[in-house]
């Protein structure tokens, strides 16, 4: 009874109380060792920086380019916020440090816990309804996994418009339910390389069978955007979006300093870098000396392997370059489970903060990942997507290579997998 009791403790002094859901959002542009290089005009269009007022809400596009270090969350947003799920849980995972026979704690963020089961509806919410008060009908966008897409369906249908979606094939495929769920929420979803766009035929052309990528799903989506004068909603990589996502981070900073409790280490994975900067940036802010690792995929190792310099957003080339750690935007994944993090490159502001070494990156096998997986779920109950197994994974190497040391280590677990079952075998 008593650990029952202790237990329940732990989940209520993450605080799922609505004072807790921030009034602003964190910018870290202003706080960055030096400017960001701008994006440049790609090569083949006139000015492709100009394309995105076509494309993007103005609010977003705003929000892109501001220097602005706070942002105040506009009321209806904070509203959805709530309804949503946030915010979302900072829980003591004892059971972990039991499995590992730890001396020191880790917790990890549960983002899992949102209606959508994940972090994506944070940015989706108020891009959808900065698009929606523009009086645009419809907005379009990519997904890997299939998270982004769930959540800009259900945001669409909360701001009264309609989603497009267009779901990496791979994916597409791996994951059936995924796309039930979107088409649930109002989504219209199609795989991607398709055949609704010119550089969806190319790609089919060159493979029929061709898997997509997450490159390649936006080159379909901002295509499709322009040839219908559709509003294109962002998943990841651009500042907007992380300024959005580190409701994340603020909220851990409070439920932090509730529990009484100063992070030494912070752990989140990478895709394109949202859910990691948003979760990670404004505790930088306030922990100064914090150590932060980024965790990405083995089989798409952009920061161990790939360069720091100017790429293309997407593999059609239609949006702005930006300097960014890149594999290169004709990079093609490895057909991983982790769909989310099959992308070539990684957020600017992510990306100079791991080139001047402020964060440091690990690198996660498939394998590896589920062997967390297991871990993790054997000993919290918690069934994390397998984007959020790569941070997993290296949170269980690092506690076990600082074993005596008595850090306190936080996770931020972007998703749970309850829908992506099919990467384990028979439950083993």
């Amino acid at each position: 009874m008593f650990k029952y009791y202790t237990m329940m403790v732990d989940y209520m002094l993450s605080t799922q109380k609505s004072d807790l859901i921030p009034e602003k959002w964190y910018n870290v542009v202003p706080d960055l060792p030096e400017q960001l290089p701008p994006p440049l005009d790609n090569e083949k269009n006139k000015s492709s920086i100009e394309l995105l007022n076509s494309i993007l809400p103005k609010e977003v596009l705003k929000q892109e380019f501001t220097f602005q270090r706070f942002l105040k969350i506009p009321d209806e947003v904070r509203e959805i916020y709530e309804q949503t799920g946030r915010p979302t849980p900072l829980v003591r995972a004892r059971g972990l440090e039991k499995y590992l026979d730890y001396s020191g704690k880790i917790l990890y963020k549960y983002e899992g816990a949102t209606i959508t089961g994940s972090h994506k509806i944070n940015t989706a919410v108020p891009q959808a309804i900065y698009a929606a008060n523009e009086g645009v009908e419809k907005v379009v966008t990519e997904t890997g996994a299939g998270q982004w897409g769930t959540a800009t369906s259900v945001a669409a249908s909360f701001a009264g418009i309609k989603a497009k979606v267009f779901m990496v094939r791979i994916s597409y495929q791996q994951k059936p339910l995924r796309k039930k769920i979107m088409q649930l929420y109002g989504g219209e979803v199609s795989p991607s390389p398709s055949d609704e766009t010119e550089f969806g035929r190319s790609m089919l052309k060159q493979n029929p069978d061709h898997p997509g990528s997450l490159g390649i799903g936006i080159g379909e989506a901002v295509e499709y955007a322009l040839d219908h004068n559709l509003r294109y909603l962002v998943g990841s990589v651009f500042n907007s979006v992380l300024t959005h996502q580190s409701i994340i981070g603020l909220e851990t900073e409070k439920q932090l300093e509730i529990m009484g409790t100063e992070p030494d280490v912070l752990i989140g994975c990478v895709g394109g870098g949202s859910n990691f900067g948003g979760f990670s940036f404004p505790l930088m802010k306030k922990f100064k000396d914090v150590e932060v690792i980024a965790s990405t995929a083995a089989e798409v190792p952009k920061f161990t392997k790939g360069e720091y310099k100017y790429d293309y957003v997407d593999t059609a080339r239609i949006l702005p370059s930006v300097k960014m750690f890149s594999l290169g935007a004709d990079f093609m994944p490895e057909k991983i489970y982790a769909g989310g993090l099959r992308y070539h490159g990684a957020a600017p502001s992510l990306s100079m903060l791991v080139n001047t070494g402020r964060i440091k990156t690990v690198d996660e096998s498939q394998e590896s990942v589920i062997e967390a997986l297991k871990i993790f779920s054997r000993t919290q109950g918690i069934v994390a997507a397998p984007e959020s197994g790569h941070a997993i994974a290296t949170a269980i190497d690092y506690v076990r290579s600082h074993k005596d040391e008595r850090k306190t280590v936080v996770v931020n677990v972007s998703g749970h997998g309850l829908l992506d079952m099919s990467i384990f075998r028979d439950g083993q």
